[in-house]
């Protein structure tokens, strides 16, 4: 069991509220339960995690290509995935408080978890799709769903990303996007939510070289969170499946040790033809490949990972987040406390902020800003003290503050307060890109 500190997860939402990261969707209505906003640092933060994801997975690789579909899609998908049929969870009211469960959730599933009364409706199971509506009328003939994983248009569009892109098997398919679920209990924060970013990639190959396929992901995905997200050995884990769907060989969760307890943050899952088979089944469609090589056709055998965004990012800032104590001239005071985030350069919303110490300076500070923006995400600053800044940057986790002074004028050199360290080194700015791009990468 993974030691709790709830009062951690106090701390981050408070800071995440305070300082423009993520926040309650319609909050000035009371909010709604299972979705959340991105504020300006959240939402560069986020799109830094995305792009360093596609990097990882797309960019780099020649045998892995993109998607981005929508986010609803032709009823009789979600059919032939099993979704309207079998994608539920097991739901009890109490009658006496009226709060309402998820019975797997339970520490005790005669007793309620609010209130401890043991007066529960008899378990029922709930669909979590998203219904809705498409064209003018509302009725039956018009229904759709809004997608429960971004997984399955992938599987619909096998055919054409493959001729349009040339490959050939074994190769990936991956895609960035919103998927929706109806959950009955959304908790801790955005680690469950109505509305979630996935990051999914579809491996297509044959079922001979599958299993070595999926032993290869399982590496790369473990690396990935060690040497690109920075996490510690006691922070993640591999939790292998016991048990397994029918069409399975092989399942994991890479779990991550949140204040809460441990929680899945990637799923690496052995697919078999299930998918592939199911709609060719429903759609009438060949969607066989044919192997030249071998003269042979075959139905892809998939192997996927499938990554929450959001679940990511908390786990980010829950490994970021630290208070340590700091010299200070507040009246009074020898020391202050100092929230800090830890982000690795890669993913913090800001990589450097630029401070002129004066406002006389601004005009050659924001000059200097404009050029550093082209390459990285700045900020520019110049209100309050310098230590106030430093302590507002470092809670948004900007790794570098550069100082614009007087002598900048004359030397040409700017001082970098590295935010880990607190140490300060002088730089000439001709060297300046070069130095926070190496610390970036």
């Amino acid at each position: 069991m993974a030691e709790k500190n709830p009062d951690i997860m106090e701390k981050i939402v408070s800071l995440c509220k305070r300082r423009g990261f993520i926040f309650q969707s319609s909050e000035i209505y009371g909010g709604i339960n299972g979705f959340w906003d991105y504020g300006p640092y959240g939402v560069a933060m986020k799109k830094a995690v995305e792009q360093l994801w596609w990097k990882e997975m797309v960019q780099t690789r020649s045998n892995v290509v993109g998607l981005d579909s929508t986010v609803i899609c032709h009823p009789r998908v979600w059919k032939a995935s099993g979704h309207l049929d079998k994608f539920g969870d097991m739901m009890t009211d109490c009658r006496d408080c009226k709060a309402r469960h998820r019975v797997d959730q339970m520490e005790d599933p005669t007793k309620c978890s609010a209130c401890g009364s043991k007066n529960l409706t008899p378990p029922r199971e709930f669909n979590l799709m998203m219904k809705t509506y498409v064209g003018p009328v509302s009725d039956e003939d018009h229904v759709a769903f809004l997608r429960a994983e971004t997984c399955q248009p992938i599987f619909v569009d096998f055919h054409l990303i493959r001729v349009a892109s040339r490959q050939k098997l074994p190769f990936g398919i991956a895609q960035i996007g919103k998927a929706f679920r109806n959950e009955i209990n959304p908790r801790n924060f955005i680690f469950r939510s109505r509305e979630f970013t996935q990051m999914e990639m579809e491996f297509f190959c044959a079922e001979e070289e599958s299993m070595e396929w999926y032993n290869y992901w399982r590496e790369q995905r473990i690396k990935y969170y060690k040497e690109k997200l920075q996490f510690k050995d006691d922070e993640i884990k591999i939790h292998d499946h016991d048990t397994l769907a029918h069409y399975a060989k092989a399942a994991l969760d890479i779990e991550f040790k949140f204040p809460f307890g441990w929680g899945e943050l990637e799923g690496v899952h052995h697919r078999g033809i299930w998918d592939m088979s199911r709609h060719q089944e429903f759609s009438g469609q060949n969607l066989e490949y044919f192997d030249q090589e071998k003269n042979r056709k075959i139905v892809p055998t998939v192997v996927e990972t499938s990554v929450g965004a959001d679940r990511t990012i908390l786990a980010l800032l829950c490994h970021a987040y630290d208070e340590d104590t700091a010299e200070t001239k507040k009246e009074g005071m020898d020391e202050d406390t100092r929230i800090v985030l830890h982000l690795p350069p890669a993913v913090a919303p800001v990589q450097v902020a630029i401070m002129p110490l004066s406002k006389k300076l601004g005009e050659s500070a924001e000059k200097l800003y404009k050029d550093l923006a082209r390459k990285f995400r700045a900020e520019y600053d110049e209100t309050g003290s310098i230590g106030k800044r430093y302590r507002r940057q470092d809670e948004i986790g900007t790794p570098f503050c550069v100082t614009f002074d007087f002598d900048t004028l004359n030397d040409q050199a700017v001082t970098v307060r590295n935010r880990d360290t607190m140490t300060q080194e002088r730089v000439g700015i001709d060297a300046l890109a070069s130095y926070i791009e190496k610390a970036v990468e």
